[in-house]
């Protein structure tokens, strides 16, 4: 006996299945995890078609730990877990996608789309502006932003984490990997590290290799590892 299959049945199949291919087939990892939400330290590890390719690396968070943010794919979590929302000082738990790096100097990395951080470069995050969540230049009628250059090192190197993508309100905006300010000052909301060690990821990173950031507490290994097998060599998970 033959089983008929609707035509839109296996299109929607085939639609999920190309979605699921695209958000999983990332070559290049940077997976981060901490002890728990509350946590503002927290290692990093690089991998690349799943081995490990630098030592691993201490890094920042947010002053107040962790939150779960909006990236490429929710983690199924408890309903109870801390959610981040904009100015908690929390940074984003997930899975995202890196975009583009950024820098005081007039180039980076050329395997990755680059932002100079000129004097009128903002960030906006003022939940209701048009341009909330966006890095522009600056028109002069913004009411909350921050300086892309700043009067301190710590964007003077960095890489754009694409959270909040539909800048859903106070759901959190201008999210980093930057430079330090010291290494046990923790963030904003963003994660921080050494000058050195950033710039070893930045000279790393190709846009051509899909390049996403896995940040969550320890409690969530097995989640992780049911969608990227590739990660069991891992020493954080």
């Amino acid at each position: 006996m033959f089983l008929i299959v609707p035509y839109f049945m296996i299109k929607s199949f085939l639609i999920l299945l190309s979605i699921s291919i695209s958000l999983f087939s990332s070559e290049q990892i940077i997976l981060v995890v901490s002890d728990d939400f509350n946590s503002s330290k927290a290692k990093l590890e690089c991998f690349e078609d799943g081995k490990k390719v630098f030592d691993t690396i201490s890094v920042n968070l947010g002053k107040k730990g962790l939150g779960w943010g909006i990236g490429e794919y929710e983690l199924k979590h408890n309903a109870s877990d801390p959610i981040k929302h904009e100015g908690d000082k929390k940074a984003p738990a997930g899975i995202f996608k890196l975009t583009d790096t950024f820098g005081y100097n007039a180039s980076l990395n050329p395997q990755m789309p680059y932002l100079f951080a000129s004097k009128d470069l903002i960030c906006v995050d003022d939940s209701e502006s048009n341009f909330y969540n966006q890095i522009i230049t600056a028109h002069g009628d913004e009411k909350s932003f921050e300086h892309m250059k700043r009067k301190d090192h710590q964007y003077e190197i960095g890489v754009v984490v694409t959270h909040n993508t539909q800048a859903l309100k106070q759901r959190g905006s201008c999210i980093f990997l930057h430079v330090e300010k010291s290494p046990e000052s923790g963030t904003a909301g963003c994660t921080s590290m050494s000058y050195k060690d950033l710039a070893k990821i930045i000279n790393w990173l190709d846009k051509t290799k899909e390049p996403i950031l896995i940040q969550i507490p320890k409690s969530y290994t097995q989640e992780v590892l049911d969608l990227y097998p590739e990660l069991k060599s891992s020493s954080l998970l």
